[in-house]
């Protein structure tokens, strides 16, 4: 029995053997075939890991090109920044600068112009008070309403709204100067002046002489005969000039000695400038009165037949008629306006 086991036993090792060997042979075929595909696979993975380190290694040295680029170019732009702050920094200088002399420029500009308006408000003032006395001591209203216009002309290129009010009360004086009767004070002043000069050479009534009669014809006579006979008519024609007979028209005429002809002639000025003086002052009544006053003695005392004395004459009769007791209307309203103007403004200013 253990003899037949044995054999038993043996068999079965070589039964594995069999199916092991049909077992490997297909795992060995697998192998050899998986081999070759991991070879090839290995390789190829090999060769892609192969140009990925290959297109790594570019791409690292195009990173580092770029790298170098960029840190230039950060470099360049750190440089840059640098000029930038630098011309920055200097435009701030600048900006900072020429804000300072802005600002320096506006306070002399607003100081040249708070002075040209004070200049020119000040010749406003100077104006508008000769104007004034134009019209009160020479009542001269052409003088003073060219000087109110030249006035409003220099407010007017100041161009400030603020001085508007100014503007309408010169307005206001300028229409009543316009309204007012004209009279040529200066005018009338200029021909009493040359009446008054031309005084002294007005012939008096006293002065008229007869004209000198025609000498006559005196015979003719040989110088050689009849001398005597012409030296007789020589002396008969002196005696006759001696003596002339003449028939007056004013029988009363006054013979003044030399003393009361020349104070006549001053009296007579007198009168004239003091019919000055009233038309200065429009004193209209006292005007007149000296006016007749001079032509009373004027016809009186001076030769009437006279051409100097009939143009005096002439000319005081148109004087007379003249108006000049006009009141004139009072301007000062517009020389207040501007000084209650300065003032507020000087306050203004402080």
């Amino acid at each position: 029995m253990s003899a037949e086991k044995q054999p038993g036993k043996t068999e079965k090792p070589l039964e594995v053997r069999k199916r092991l060997t049909l077992r490997i042979h297909p795992l060995l075929i697998f192998v050899i075939i998986l081999v070759p595909i991991i070879a090839l696979q290995w390789y190829d993975t090999r060769s892609q890991i192969g140009g990925l380190q290959h297109e790594l290694a570019k791409r690292l040295a195009e990173a580092d090109a770029s790298g170098k680029e960029s840190r230039n170019i950060v470099v360049e732009a750190a440089e840059a920044g640098r000029r930038t702050e630098t011309k920055l920094g200097l435009l701030e200088s600048r900006l900072a600068e020429s804000q300072n002399q802005q600002l320096a420029l506006e306070a002399l500009y607003q100081e040249l112009t708070r002075n040209r308006d004070e200049a020119t408000l000040e010749e406003v003032e100077q104006l508008l008070l000769i104007a004034n006395q134009q019209l009160q001591l020479a009542s001269n209203v052409k003088a003073a309403l060219i000087a109110m216009q030249e006035a409003d002309a220099r407010l007017q290129r100041l161009d400030r709204p603020q001085l508007s009010s100014l503007r309408k009360v010169l307005s206001t004086d300028m229409d009543l100067l316009k309204a007012a009767p004209y009279v040529d004070t200066v005018g009338v002043s200029i021909r009493l002046d040359n009446l008054a000069a031309s005084v002294d050479v007005l012939p008096l009534a006293m002065e008229l002489r007869p004209p000198e009669p025609g000498a006559s014809r005196s015979p003719q006579f040989p110088v050689t005969e009849n001398i005597w006979l012409q030296f007789l008519h020589e002396a008969w024609e002196d005696i006759k000039r001696l003596v002339r007979i003449q028939h007056m028209d004013k029988p009363d005429i006054a013979l003044l000695s030399p003393s009361q002809a020349y104070f006549l002639r001053e009296n007579l000025k007198l009168r004239l400038l003091s019919a000055r003086h009233a038309l200065l002052a429009r004193d209209g009544t006292s005007f007149k009165a000296d006016i007749d006053a001079s032509t009373d003695w004027i016809g009186r005392y001076y030769d009437n037949s006279s051409q100097s004395v009939v143009n005096m004459l002439e000319t005081l009769t148109q004087l007379r008629e003249s108006e000049v007791g006009i009141e004139l209307p009072r301007i000062s309203a517009s020389l207040d306006a501007v000084r209650n103007y300065r003032l507020a403004r000087d306050r203004g200013n402080r």
